[in-house]
């Protein structure tokens, strides 16, 4: 193979390698449809918030 077609064949599967990093998706579960998790404090915070309150009702009985 000549120095063209190499670089060509190397050009190709950087192509290819930078497409499927952005396919995988950081952050997301098993479904490319759901939003990323947060890593901001506040958004965080807030949820675990909402997580507590949530395990304190299902401890009370109505």
């Amino acid at each position: 193979m000549d120095d063209k077609k190499i670089a060509a064949l190397a050009k190709k599967n950087a192509a290819k390698a930078a497409k499927a990093n952005l396919r995988r998706g950081f952050g997301k579960r098993y479904d490319k449809n759901l939003p990323d998790l947060p890593t901001d404090a506040e958004t965080l915070k807030e949820r675990q918030e909402h997580e507590r309150f949530f395990k304190e009702m299902r401890k009370r009985d109505f």
